[in-house]
């Protein structure tokens, strides 16, 4: 045996009868085998989606916060619990009381706009409205009104930029007596308006009844300063 020729020859001799000796292949030809054969899309049907390896590893990482978060927290995992629980119901609470925003806090509540009209002008608006079940449209022309009339018997000085809760403080210096119906307006106004809140008839029939009476009240004229001595 001294050819490899020989030497294979006769290990092919010394098998049992009918077997062949064992094909050896080097290591990286079949690792490159292994790979193109486990690529095939047969093995890989039930492979998790794209969509939910990403959010397994979103899972995984709030998972990872909670538990930072809890370690953190005064009572560990209840304690965080509670805090959660109490943060849910304030936003709750903000979003029943404030609606849901739809206008920057700068521009909220502004009454006007470039359109100036008499308080005439905006009733007939906010009646025509109202008789087309409008409401909300209805609100904001009769807020306007109420406004608008005040201005044109000068207990207010025409503004550019004035909101409702401003126009309600500085009105109620000359109606004290109806302060707590213009406030209750301008909150209206700003609810309906920038607020996300619907309005109704009922909410329309306050309004226009404020508005009547306004043009009713009498004044609280300021007092002349007396002689000094």
């Amino acid at each position: 045996m001294t050819s490899t020729g020989g030497l294979i020859t006769h290990t092919t001799a010394l098998l049992p009868l009918g077997e062949k000796p064992p094909v050896t292949t080097p290591r990286e030809p079949a690792r490159e085998a292994a790979e193109r054969e486990l690529s095939k899309a047969v093995y890989h049907q039930n492979d998790p989606s794209l969509l939910d390896r990403a959010m397994r590893r979103l899972w995984e990482w709030i998972g990872d916060l909670l538990d930072s978060a809890a370690g953190a927290s005064p009572g560990g995992g209840y304690g965080l619990v509670v805090i959660i629980l109490l943060a849910a119901a304030l936003v709750a609470l903000l979003w029943w009381r404030l609606g849901r925003p739809t206008r920057s806090a700068g521009a909220a509540g502004v009454l006007f706009d470039d359109r100036v009209r008499s308080a005439a002008d905006h009733r007939a608006a906010a009646d025509a409205h109202a008789a087309a079940g409008r409401w909300n449209e209805a609100v904001q022309e009769r807020m306007r009104a109420v406004v608008r009339s005040l201005e044109e018997r000068t207990l207010l000085d025409p503004r550019p930029g004035r909101t409702a809760d401003e126009a309600a403080a500085e009105a109620s210096a000359s109606l004290p007596d109806h302060t707590a119906g213009l406030r209750a307006a301008a909150r209206t106004f700003d609810d309906v308006t920038y607020g996300g809140r619907t309005a109704d008839a009922a909410t329309y029939g306050r309004l226009r009844d404020l508005d009547l009476t306004l043009e009713r009240a009498k004044p609280l004229l300021p007092t002349a300063p007396g002689p000094t001595a």
